[in-house]
């Protein structure tokens, strides 16, 4: 007795292979129904099952959309079937997407963050006023916190009037003020206190137990 023997090596290369190759076999029988009516109601079947099988895109918006296009690729776009969203094309699948903009920041002064600038920007476009003031003295505390995380355990407000000077193109002039930021110690202190368990340092008292005489 002969047993015809099936390789993975001889078998068709599936082009999802995350659905298994029983999932593809169904949508190539698919492609092999008369009418078109028999192919749109497999079709549907055949997404049902995708989904069981794929749990977690039930979290993923439009994840009926994401099946059907699935669908539609694991046929080699060859599906003549009615779906409920836009065929996708191979054209479409197959075209480069466009080159990403490198991201822009404050690299000369990259102990700042990121997000320094974007700080800056909206204090800028604040109508003249306390609370303008009070938003850029905060900022300028955030920096001179993130100078001395970055760089020494000390540093003079100075330093940070002119990188502030510098990075709002010299709209935001702090150089001649009499106002002095948060003091070292206060922001270091901070700094130190982020993260930590409060119960870390509080003394266990000792365990004393009553003895009846």
């Amino acid at each position: 007795m002969t047993f015809d023997l099936e390789y993975n090596s001889e078998r068709p290369i599936m082009i999802i292979p995350e659905y298994g190759r029983h999932v593809q076999k169904l949508i190539d029988h698919c492609m092999t129904l008369e009418t078109k009516e028999e192919r749109n109601i497999m079709a549907r079947a055949i997404v049902d099952v995708m989904g069981n099988l794929q749990p977690h895109l039930r979290d993923v918006p439009d994840f009926k959309h994401k099946l059907w296009d699935q669908l539609f690729i694991m046929s080699d776009f060859m599906l003549d079937a009615d779906s409920p969203y836009p065929t996708p094309s191979k054209e479409e699948l197959q075209e480069k997407p466009e080159p990403l903009a490198y991201p822009k920041s404050a690299s000369k002064y990259r102990y700042y963050g990121t997000n320094i600038q974007t700080m800056i920007d909206v204090a800028l476009s604040w109508e003249e006023g306390e609370l303008k003031e009070a938003l850029i003295y905060t900022i300028a505390n955030h920096m001179k916190k993130c100078y001395l995380n970055w760089n020494k355990d000390t540093v003079d407000d100075a330093i940070i009037f002119n990188h502030l000077y510098d990075l709002s193109s010299g709209k935001i002039d702090l150089r001649e003020s009499k106002e002095e930021l948060s003091e070292i110690k206060e922001l270091m202190k901070k700094r130190n206190t982020q993260g930590q368990n409060p119960t870390k340092n509080v003394k266990k008292q000792p365990f004393t137990k009553n003895r009846k005489r």
